[in-house]
């Protein structure tokens, strides 16, 4: 069955646009897919996934190659390596654990609790915003801003650009889209090289008077010649993209959810105490990113298929979190699923999203505040929600909604 299915399959647009219909394919006929000629093989069920983040030996995070479009319309690998680049979600062991040791302490244990009044101050005005105008779109009027703000806070950086900062977060994924020509890939790269300049500049700057946060952490570890300028910034511009695009996609497929289920709405309404019940249902069913990308050290097996060495991998957690195998009623957004963090959707592993618990409570408090302070939450009829054109990344480019405010 896997010779019969085409390799532009993966990037058709449609296939992209919705691609729960083909992952079922996959589960299905091809758990891992060879894309004909390209060397690129896909992994589409939990099970499997969950075998790859185990194996750290045989599959390599560090990341090897970019993907665009070829003229065919077929995934291509284009080379990528730059000696130093890679930081925790494209490290390996022991130089991940540094990393991960570098920040985790400072994201969860000191700066989580003392953020979230931002959060929900921030939230409100957004909300506040919106229900003024009662139609706009919800990832421009809240998605957008509120991870973002929150993300520069907790890491530090001075002066910045709330717009020019999201536009930099939004590129780290991009680049890792698969859907350009090689030409937009290109651009999207020297593009990309002008924030990495940015953020030199801010590890420099701390440097010089580390600071209370991530990035005085960092500032410090390069200091102390734990790791060199070039991961110090890797490490920033990662968790920049990763905290800026992860809860932005999150807020954005959780609106349109309720948009689309007015029952819902009222239930989360009557019940707020189902709310990150319901968070961890859309990460589940619209996984924020898609797929993780994994490289081949060496000549190995996966699912009964050989995989040579030099090979590339995409994980696709938006498959596996839908694995029937795995979940009952996995298309279905059931708020009292036994294990509600069963899913992939922040990975699993040593890489395991390490801004997971800053996602659950923006996501949280955002959408208390928009449920409370409404009565109704539809879609624009004149105006359909667009999806980024990405097989990295599950984000809303436009989200019309129409709010009614509660009395």
């Amino acid at each position: 069955m896997t010779t019969q299915l085409s390799g532009t399959l993966l990037l058709d647009p449609a296939v992209v646009d919705d691609p729960y219909p083909f992952y079922r394919e996959l589960q299905a006929h091809a758990p891992v897919w060879e894309i004909p000629g390209t060397g690129i093989f896909t992994v589409a069920t939990a099970g499997l996934v969950t075998e790859v983040v185990g194996r750290t030996g045989d599959f390599s995070s560090n990341l090897k190659c970019l993907l665009y479009r070829d003229s065919d319309g077929r995934p291509c690998r284009m080379p990528f390596s730059v000696s130093g680049a890679h930081a925790l979600a494209s490290a390996d062991p022991p130089m991940h654990t540094l990393h991960r040791s570098t920040v985790f302490p400072e994201l969860i244990a000191k700066r989580m609790e003392a953020l979230e009044p931002d959060i929900a101050a921030l939230a409100g005005e957004c909300v506040t915003w919106a229900l003024e105008r009662g139609t706009v779109d919800f990832m421009t009027a809240v998605a957008n801003v509120v991870p973002i703000t929150i993300v520069s806070r907790l890491i530090g950086f001075r002066d910045a650009d709330v717009d020019q900062l999201l536009s930099a977060a939004f590129d780290g994924p991009a680049l890792l889209g698969s859907t350009l020509t090689f030409d937009e890939l290109m651009q999207l790269a020297a593009r990309s090289a002008e924030i990495q300049a940015w953020i030199d500049g801010q590890v420099a700057a701390a440097r010089k008077a580390p600071s209370a946060d991530i990035l005085g952490a960092v500032a410090s570890g390069v200091n102390n010649e734990v790791f060199s300028d070039l991961e110090a910034a890797s490490i920033l511009h990662i968790l920049l993209s990763a905290g800026g695009e992860s809860t932005t996609s999150l807020l954005g497929n959780a609106a349109r959810l309720l948009a689309e289920r007015p029952d819902l709405q009222d239930q989360l309404r009557d019940s707020p105490g189902l709310i990150p019940r319901f968070v961890e249902e859309v990460l589940r069913l619209e996984s924020p990113f898609r797929y993780q990308m994994r490289s081949v050290a060496s000549d190995t097996t996966l699912g009964g298929v050989s995989l040579p060495a030099d090979s590339t991998v995409l994980l696709l957690y938006g498959a596996a979190n839908r694995d029937a195998t795995e979940f009952d009623r996995p298309d279905e957004l059931d708020l009292q699923r036994h294990q509600p963090r069963q899913h992939l959707a922040f990975g699993r592993g040593i890489h395991y999203c390490v801004g997971a618990p800053l996602a659950r409570v923006e996501a949280r408090i955002v959408l208390s505040v928009l449920l409370d302070r409404t009565t109704s939450i539809t879609l624009d009829p004149d105006r359909p929600p667009r999806w980024v054109e990405s097989l990295m990344v599950r984000r809303h480019e436009e989200l019309p909604v129409r709010l009614v405010p509660r009395s």
